[in-house]
């Protein structure tokens, strides 16, 4: 369903600049008049409704890619197209851009291409006119093979322009899906994105969210309550923080936009500008062979004890800076992008200090599509493993956990990019194997003295393999506790993996980090071909 345009009174009544000739008949008059309508355009038709939108803490259309953009980079494309409408009293309304300002600038001297919807104009609601100007843009973008990145703040389609508005939004989905894995496309919701408009942003790679003012959903609060009798507000049924922890439509989430702005530039500094390019290097001051001692207390040998991994990553990338993606979200899993000498990397790793790092659907899913994401922008990809198994239960059976499960397992054996793992401590059963062990083509698996790597834990499996003579010893806890240390001894002691060749190394902790940035630089030039076919059909 999409919805009106809330707040019409932000839409204009007239033209701010009528289409009248020049003051005087000379090329001057003529330039002058070209300047004061690109003017009005910026100010907009109605100083009120800049007022209004400052007032909900929100920029400008033109105010945010300023934010967004390099200074006096921004070059605007069909700044003064109008629509075509006449019914329903459109004929009046001619406000140049029709709601929503496209072009390009840079991020760091680096191409982009943007557009923003205006509020200020039609509630930033798409018509035909704003959907060509946005089909014009997105095809530049693949074109220049340029990210391409939308700043979000419309209600939908415009009512008044019937379906020629829908048509423009599949025209838009069309490009989204052909844009797909070509080059980067990020979505920034900084007000209402309702009905068909939602489904944009979820076709993208990222999706940013700011509090208070974001809020995405496919019908509204009037229409949940018609149909379910259920009452709910906008903010609780697709705010920010609602997609961010419960839905995981929304990677990023913030308090304001100027933040969130800043770190979409941030983003857009660690991915390649397209598919055939590789991310960019950046000259690091921290030392490429600098050992950290300190993981050997921030990471327990006692498999059971909790910790966060947040800090070992930190440890060992560049800087400590990392850029965590869904970090509210299936929060077992951290999947981030950092830096390992300069080199970006895309980093999955099991979180121990919560729900002990089990895989479950959701992240399943996480990592899988962060997996993908890497793969198609050329970004390699480091695991580092501590995980105790698939999350076992009643319900993640029935909600799918084998199909979801089969996804990150689909993404990794897909993925042809430099893919390196590291074992901290527990890797046992399928879990393991889904967590890009060298059987489904980790280029170079590595290892901690403190790892397990098994089918299960030695104790699960001394009661599955001796349960008889446990049960017959004169001690049975006795006999058990042997067991167990008979299994552990035989079965899980740090060297068995690498004795069978499946570890290629176990190596110092303290030492995880110029052992990684060793095998990326190797595994640089790394290329590998998938079989012709059309395209795979992933798990669903």
């Amino acid at each position: 369903m999409i919805s009106e345009p809330p707040n019409a009174a932000d839409a204009p009544d007239a033209d701010p600049v009528g289409a009248r000739a020049p003051s005087i008949n000379s090329m001057r008059g003529h330039v002058e008049e070209l300047a004061e309508r690109k003017r009005a355009a910026v100010i907009g038709p109605d100083p009120a409704a800049t007022e209004r939108q400052h007032a909900r803490g929100k920029q400008t259309a033109y105010e945010r890619i300023e934010t967004l953009l390099d200074p006096d980079s921004f070059v605007e494309i069909e700044g003064l197209r109008t629509h075509r409408a006449t019914g329903f009293g459109m004929d009046r309304k001619h406000p140049p851009g029709d709601g929503v300002v496209t072009g390009w600038g840079t991020v760091e001297g680096r191409r982009v291409f943007v557009y923003a919807h205006d509020f200020r104009i039609f509630g930033g609601s798409l018509g035909e006119a704003h959907a060509h100007k946005i089909h014009k843009v997105m095809d530049l973008a693949v074109t220049a093979g340029a990210p391409l990145v939308s700043l979000n703040d419309g209600a939908g389609a415009r009512i008044q322009e019937g379906v020629t508005a829908l048509a423009g939004y599949g025209g838009i989905f069309r490009r989204n899906t052909r844009a797909s894995g070509i080059i980067p496309q990020i979505s920034v919701m900084l007000g209402p994105c309702a009905g068909g408009a939602a489904y944009s942003p979820a076709l993208t790679d990222f999706v940013f969210m700011v509090r208070g003012t974001a809020q995405m959903f496919i019908t509204g609060p009037e229409v949940v309550t018609a149909v379910t009798g259920e009452t709910i507000t906008m903010e609780d049924l697709g705010g920010a923080d609602v997609h961010a922890q419960t839905s995981g439509v929304a990677h990023f989430l913030y308090d304001d936009e100027a933040n969130c702005l800043n770190d979409v530039r941030f983003l857009l500094s660690l991915l390649p500008s397209n598919n055939r390019e590789q991310p960019p290097v950046q000259a690091s001051k921290d030392p490429a062979d600098r050992r950290s001692e300190s993981l050997y207390d921030l990471v327990p040998t006692d498999s059971n004890r909790p910790y966060d991994m947040r800090a070992v990553i930190e440890e060992i990338v560049d800087d400590g800076v990392l850029f965590e993606v869904h970090e509210h979200w299936a929060a077992n899993i951290v999947c981030a992008l950092a830096r390992l000498g300069g080199r970006v990397v895309g980093i999955v790793a099991n979180q121990p200090s919560v729900l002990a790092g089990v895989l479950d659907i959701e992240a399943s899913e996480k990592a899988a599509r962060f997996v993908q994401l890497c793969d198609a922008f050329n970004i390699p990809i480091v695991t580092l493993v501590d995980v105790p198994g698939f999350l076992p239960g009643v319900a993640q059976e029935h909600e799918g956990i084998i199909r979801h499960g089969a996804k990150l397992l689909y993404a990794y054996c897909n993925a042809t990019v430099a893919r390196i793992s590291v074992v901290l401590r527990k890797a046992y059963g399928g879990a393991y194997i889904v967590m890009d062990s060298r059987s489904i083509g980790a280029d170079l698996a590595l290892a901690w003295p403190t790892n397990e790597i098994a089918v299960m834990g030695a104790e699960g499996a001394a009661n599955v393999i001796f349960r008889r003579e446990i049960a017959a010893a004169d001690d049975p806890d006795a006999a058990r506790r042997q067991k167990i240390k008979e299994y552990r001894t035989e079965l899980i002691h740090p060297y068995y993996a690498a004795e069978r060749g499946l570890v290629d190394d176990v190596i110092d902790p303290a030492d995880t980090r110029p052992a990684l940035i060793a095998a990326l630089a190797m595994l640089g030039s790394k290329h590998a071909d998938l079989p012709m076919r059309k395209h795979g059909n992933p798990p669903q």
